[in-house]
């Protein structure tokens, strides 16, 4: 039978741990009790120290009676062991907050001060969780009701929308008759055309505002609204938001989320343009939709707060049981009375607002199909499948021993050795060296997942992923382990027809049909190959190329400091699209593209972009955060681009001026980013941390394991000494090593991973962050403005 304690480890939530009953802390207390009580036996009454001394012939009789009495009584009211009182507590005069103190009635034993240390720490779990979790409620409480408000409003503007629709449906017939009737009139007051526009847009707005005031948004001034040259209207108002809304967030949440944002100012500030209209039901259905995607979260941190109080719930139960067995006494139901009156098991708004958000969802969102709302709400987890499991193992084992068979045949074919073999790695290898880095950043990945699932670190909340299609570490050691047996296999049916003596211009062409194939698996539109992975690579490849222009996220960064350590990949990619537009495989003259002058500088291209959309990421964090660390990050990313410039001009013009500059470059780069490795991202090297040079919370129980990983990062961060050693005999050794440090380079990455989202994870756990905060259409605008 699993213990209690590993069962409450493997379901707590992993960002409100701290918030938690702390279970083991209190069966250390009840050891330390059941130790003081070895000695002597357990008793109510304290003895005399000399055992000779104040005996009675009578002791043996009076023990008796008591025993008898007992007893006699037992089914009758036993007298309180434990006494708990309830105090309030009021810090700003106005959060009174309960809190619990435990006295004992009577003494357990001569050694009581044990047992009064247990209830201490006993009722500091218990008045920890109740304010955890009245906070956590009024926060909730808070969300419901402003997107309640929100619907309303939402539900309003979809009203106006329909009317007016029909409105333009039936006066379109007669408005084509009054323009035909003023084509032959002459107005000297100006265009009819433009005075019913200008009524109709002041109508619409009048609409939209006497919407918003029947939701509890007040306007002020609205009555000398201004307008525009034209004679369109113009509003530039404030918003009164109703002190019932605003006091009914106290979680630190936004009070209100009603009138003025984007949507705000196309709704009212800017009228239509063009003909359109300014309403629109595209505009309707993404703020409908972001109010979807907040229901759907308030429900889940809903449900995290009910497991919450469940699972505290129990371990107050099995605490007190213990002690029960310990001492001898029954405490525990005196005291588990307390706990059941508490606020954190009494409370019942958060089940009302669950069924609350059910019904609403249910009717807004599902028409009226609770089995269609329910699959929003309560997404099913995917479930492991062994045949994922089998594959893998098939696949991996497959792998092995075509690339057994791929080092047998390019030893016997002397590719490695000869040098009339050159072509094959100027032009061959370097496609396949693309599929071998992907596929071991693959691998690599699925170990951060795995690692990550194992330590119980919650990536899926830190990257924002949905449960239902987030890659799984299996699922990603099936992509990486398919796509090296496919590489593999490609590349030993390459060697096989060489030999075999087929042309070269036709068996050249194999990297590139398998080049083709991986596009068309990644594009495709179907419902089949991870297609929600694979289109989420898609946009976020799209998001950092177009970095200063998209809203940065977590998997965003992350995502663009993958791409900076794949930038031989890169280059790789660059050397393999010259040589089949360049049609090398049939001419076989690799140094076509090697040569050229547009090869040559896209080289310093390639090089900067990773760096330059890392650098943009940073801006545009910078812009929305006002962060002045995110400029700091960026000087990080701009000194790696000259590094990588001057290292790309060493390796063509090998003069002492050049090397004394990637020396100098190199370094200030590097330690700009081992400091930024240790400290920003990991957030180590802490010298008052009560773990030397680390951090206070660790993952990883054994610290050896973070200094171990502080050398290794160290060492393959400088891995650039080797473009300044060269340690080169030949052309075929020079691509093998290159190769290898590419390939080390990957490894250091997914490396890094663990430590960063490790990092990232426990400054969730610090700020309780288990809820996602979604952005609503409609927000609240400063009173001031």
């Amino acid at each position: 039978m699993v213990k209690f304690s590993k069962e409450l480890e493997a379901q707590l939530i992993p960002e409100w741990k701290e918030a938690f009953v702390n279970y083991c802390l209190l069966k250390k207390q009840i050891k330390k009790i059941k130790i003081s009580r070895k000695p002597k036996p357990a008793s109510l009454y304290p003895i005399a120290h000399h055992s000779d001394f104040g005996r009675s012939l009578f002791d043996p009789v009076r023990n008796l009676a008591r025993t008898f009495s007992e007893k006699l009584f037992s089914s009758s009211e036993k007298p309180e062991i434990i006494q708990v009182r309830r105090r309030n507590s009021s810090e700003n005069g106005d959060d009174v907050e309960e809190i619990y103190q435990t006295e004992l009635v009577q003494l357990f034993s001569e050694e009581d001060e044990v047992v009064k240390l247990f209830f201490a720490r006993l009722d500091e779990e218990l008045n920890k969780v109740n304010q955890f979790h009245k906070s956590k409620e009024t926060e909730f409480v808070g969300r419901g009701e402003i997107l309640k408000k929100q619907l309303d409003i939402l539900a309003e503007l979809k009203q106006i929308l329909s009317d007016r629709k029909k409105r333009n449906l039936s006066g379109s017939n007669s408005h084509r008759s009054f323009n035909s009737s003023a084509r032959n009139s002459d107005f000297s007051a100006g265009s009819p055309g433009e005075l019913s526009e200008t009524q109709s847009e002041t109508s619409r707005t009048d609409e939209i505002i006497e919407a918003l005031e029947r939701n509890g948004v007040n306007f002020i001034n609205s009555a000398t609204r201004t307008k525009t040259k034209g004679g369109k209207p113009k509003m530039s108002l404030r918003v009164d938001i109703p002190d019932a809304v605003a006091g009914a967030d106290s979680g630190g949440a936004r009070s209100i989320a009603t009138a003025t944002s984007v949507l705000w100012e196309e709704l009212v500030n800017n009228p239509r343009s063009g003909g359109g209209d300014f309403i629109t039901r595209k505009k309707i259905q993404c703020a409908e939709k972001m109010i979807r995607k907040a229901f759907v979260e308030l429900y889940r941190g809903l449900g995290l707060l009910k497991t919450y109080s469940s699972l505290n719930m129990i371990a107050f139960t099995k605490i007190l049981k213990k002690f029960d067995k310990v001492s001898g006494q029954q405490a525990s139901s005196s005291y588990l009375k307390v706990v059941k009156r508490s606020q954190f098991t009494s409370s019942d708004k958060v089940v009302r607002l669950m069924d609350e958000v059910e019904s609403i969802f249910t009717k807004h969102f599902a028409n009226s199909d609770r089995k269609k709302a329910m699959k929003f709400l309560r997404p099913h987890q995917q479930k492991d499948s062994h045949m994922v499991t089998f594959f893998v193992g098939l696949f991996t084992g497959c792998f092995v021993s075509l690339f057994s068979i791929y080092i047998i045949l390019a030893h016997l074919s002397g590719i490695f050795t000869s040098g009339a073999q050159v072509s094959y790695m100027e032009t061959v290898y370097p496609v396949f060296s693309v599929f071998a880095l992907l596929s071991l950043h693959m691998f690599m990945y699925g170990c951060n997942l795995f690692m990550w699932k194992s330590t119980r670190i919650n990536y899926t909340f830190i990257f924002e992923f949905s449960p239902t299609t987030a890659l799984r570490y299996r699922d990603a050691f099936l992509m990486g382990t398919t796509f090296m047996t496919a590489v593999v296999g490609a590349m030993v049916i390459h060697l096989i027809l060489r030999a075999a003596g087929f042309s070269a211009s036709q068996v050249d062409t194999i990297p590139g049909i398998l080049l083709l194939i991986f596009i068309c698996v990644l594009i495709c539109p179907f419902d089949t190959f991870y297609r929600p992975t694979r289109f989420c690579f898609i946009r976020i490849l799209r998001n950092i190329v177009c970095s200063p222009f998209y809203k940065v996220l977590m998997v965003d960064f992350f995502m663009a400091d993958q791409l900076t350590s794949q930038i031989p990949l890169l280059r790789h990619l660059e050397s393999t699209a010259c040589y089949f537009m360049a049609q090398s495989f049939r001419t076989h003259e690799y140094n076509t593209c090697k040569n050229g002058r547009i090869y040559r500088e896209l080289a310093y291209l390639i090089s900067f972009s990773p760096y330059f959309w890392r650098a943009m990421q940073c801006i545009r964090r910078w812009w929305d955060e006002s962060n002045t660390d995110h400029l700091v990050n960026m000087g990080k990313y701009v000194s790696a681009m000259v590094a990588a410039g001057v290292r790309i001009t060493y390796a063509r013009e090998s003069t002492t001026l050049w090397l004394t500059a990637v020396l100098v470059s190199s370094v200030v780069a590097t330690l700009y980013q081992l400091y930024w490795d240790f400290v920003k991202d990991w957030g180590l090297l802490n010298p008052k941390s009560k773990n030397p040079w680390l951090r206070d919370d660790l993952v990883l129980k054994n610290k050896n394991i973070y200094y171990l990983s502080i050398a290794l990062n160290l060492v393959l961060r400088v891995a650039w000494i080797e473009t300044i050693v060269r340690f080169r005999v030949n052309p075929v050794q020079s691509h093998l090593l290159d190769f290898l440090l590419a390939s080390l380079e990957v490894i250091r990455r997914g490396h890094w991973n663990f430590y960063r989202v490790e990092n990232e994870h426990l400054n969730n756990v610090g700020h309780f962050r288990a809820v996602k905060t979604v952005p609503l259409p409609f927000r609240d605008m400063d009173s001031d403005d």
